[in-house]
């Protein structure tokens, strides 16, 4: 064996090394479950005249201190406010595969053919982030954390 064909596995061994890791980081490294009795497990609404808190069961959620992006919330409502505010645009996130409660392509489905309405949970929970809610007839709510960029249009100049 000569060292070019030393270099060449040590090189190939090190590429797959990074990508077992950088795959392990994304799915696992960073997430954390959110306790259901927790802070993190209370979800609102916001209406007119502010935020209204919701009376869930079944709460699962994970987050990670990595990504404000990374937050995403199951669960089921007992009721939710006729003025909720909706949300235009929403575009639920994919969550990692072991939470498997989270469907973000039938979600994108759900949203887009009218069985499940987008809301707005809570604006600004970090700067150009919004917390936003699916929820279903039957009561189940999925959240998750959207970027929304709220700067305006700015010319080169300005």
């Amino acid at each position: 064996m000569n060292w070019g064909k030393v270099a060449a596995l040590a090189l190939l061994g090190s590429a797959i090394a990074a990508g077992g890791g950088m795959w392990y980081a994304q799915q696992y490294g960073y997430y954390e479950p959110i306790d259901a009795t927790g802070p993190g497990a209370a979800l609102a609404v916001a209406t007119p005249a502010g935020e209204q808190p919701l009376t869930l069961s079944g709460f699962e959620g994970i987050d990670a201190v990595s990504s404000p992006l990374r937050w995403r919330a199951c669960a089921t409502v007992e009721a939710v406010p006729a003025d909720a505010v909706p949300f235009e645009d929403a575009t639920p996130l994919n969550a990692p595969r072991w939470f498997d409660c989270f469907d973000a392509p039938q979600i994108g489905a759900d949203l887009a053919d009218g069985t499940a309405r987008a809301l707005l949970s809570v604006e600004d929970i970090r700067p150009d982030v919004d917390r936003v809610l699916a929820v279903y007839p039957d009561g189940r709510v999925f959240g998750w954390h959207q970027y929304v960029d709220k700067t305006p249009e700015r010319g080169v100049m300005d």
